[in-house]
């Protein structure tokens, strides 16, 4: 496969997951599904791990991507394949880019399970304590019958292990990408567009 062609496949990949992670952030300001104020929201969500890391930063590099197949391959100050080369050795530094916001995305969901849901904690009683985070060094992953302690907002507690999980997964799937593409932009700009599509006559 050209590797234009195959920077085309990655970036018509890394979009949709761009706005997967970006509603998924959105979605993380409304804890339990509620409308709430902002003291009552995890602080690992205005990190913006989501928005900006997987999000935004991933839609430029998506774009180089998708644009690679349609760059000129030649003509470039009289060089067969010159302009492709440079084209793909470009897209290795986007590619690179979206690896660290991707990277930024999956470090800060990381924190976040770790740390936990902030949320309104119960007594035994049924007597609700204040804002808080319950949970320490990721405790509730192993043992369910801590989620109890959160009296809200909402499911809180499901909610954000959810949305968090799903960032994480994405983010370490768009690393992933990146990195391939990094590979590929090398091969690209080392032996150029199908190994020199244009420069066979």
């Amino acid at each position: 496969m050209c590797s234009g062609n195959c920077a085309k496949c990655l970036g018509v990949t890394l979009i949709p997951l761009a706005i997967i992670c970006i509603l998924c952030n959105i979605l993380l300001f409304f804890p339990g599904g509620n409308v709430t104020e902002s003291s009552e929201i995890t602080d690992e969500v205005f990190y913006l791990g989501g928005i900006l890391g997987s999000g935004v930063l991933m839609i430029f590099p998506a774009l180089v991507f998708l644009g690679l197949k349609n760059n000129d391959c030649c003509g470039c100050c009289g060089n067969e394949s010159c302009g492709k080369r440079f084209a793909m050795f470009g897209s290795i530094l986007f590619a690179a880019a979206g690896a660290v916001g991707a990277a930024y995305s999956v470090i800060v969901s990381c924190v976040a399970i770790n740390h936990g849901p902030k949320c309104f904690t119960t007594f035994p009683n049924g007597t609700i304590y204040n804002l808080t985070y319950p949970f320490a060094d990721g405790n509730y992953l192993s043992n369910r019958t801590l989620w109890d302690i959160c009296g809200g907002p909402g499911d809180i507690v499901t909610w954000h292990l959810t949305l968090f999980s799903i960032l994480l997964i994405t983010g370490l799937v768009q690393i992933g990408l990146c990195a391939f593409q990094v590979i590929n932009g090398l091969i690209g700009t080392i032996c150029g567009d199908c190994c020199g599509c244009c420069g066979s006559s």
